[in-house]
């Protein structure tokens, strides 16, 4: 597994990965140019948040299989990534996509637990499903992320929901937003999973 990919690397696997996914299906609709643009636009944003992390998990050869992002405890983009994220989401997305995307955020912002990592994104290519590689990028990141306050995401399909259950997580809000149900959901982490500290 990679754990330091360039971010136009793995939002070109989510990209890929997202065709079906109900959330990026209403905030760019069925154009795959504004859903490439999109992540591309997205994925530099959050690169530029401080102890983000992005992780790419590769088959034998190398190859991309699947992406995940996450995001520490309380951290976001400053104004002028969101700023330059807006301009660049309207100019090659158009104002459909920024408009949807603000709406999502603030309607799923309040449901993250205070201290809990966020998974912003977990997508594996579509020649590559039903294989597990979901599955086992995501148990990686689970026992490596630095996270005490445990991990939370949202997902609007759901099937995820039984497999993230599966995982040990459990939902804990339903909210409606414009024509999507989404699922927030909280795995907290076992304690054979969080890193010893160590002093300076």
């Amino acid at each position: 597994m990679d754990e330091a990919p360039a971010p136009e690397l793995c939002a070109a696997v989510l990209a890929a990965a997202f065709v079906t996914e109900p959330v990026s299906g209403w905030i760019c609709g069925d154009s795959e140019r504004a859903r490439r643009h999109w992540f591309a636009a997205t994925l530099a944003t959050h690169a530029t948040v401080p102890g983000a992390r992005r992780h790419l998990l590769t088959d034998g050869t190398g190859h991309p299989v699947a992406a995940a992002v996450l995001t520490p405890p309380g951290a976001e983009p400053g104004a002028g990534a969101k700023a330059a994220w807006a301009v660049r989401t309207l100019l090659r997305c158009g104002p459909g996509p920024l408009i949807r995307t603000l709406r999502y955020l603030g309607g799923t912002a309040p449901a993250a637990p205070d201290g809990a990592w966020n998974l912003e994104f977990i997508g594996v290519l579509p020649e590559h499903t039903g294989r597990g590689a979901g599955r086992r990028l995501l148990e990686q990141l689970l026992a490596t992320a630095p996270a005490p306050g445990g991990v939370h995401l949202t997902t609007a399909d759901p099937d995820n929901v039984t497999i993230y259950e599966r995982l040990g997580f459990t939902t804990h809000a339903r909210m409606r937003i414009g024509p999507i149900t989404t699922t927030a959901m909280w795995r907290p982490t076992a304690p054979q999973e969080q890193r010893p500290h160590r002093g300076h």
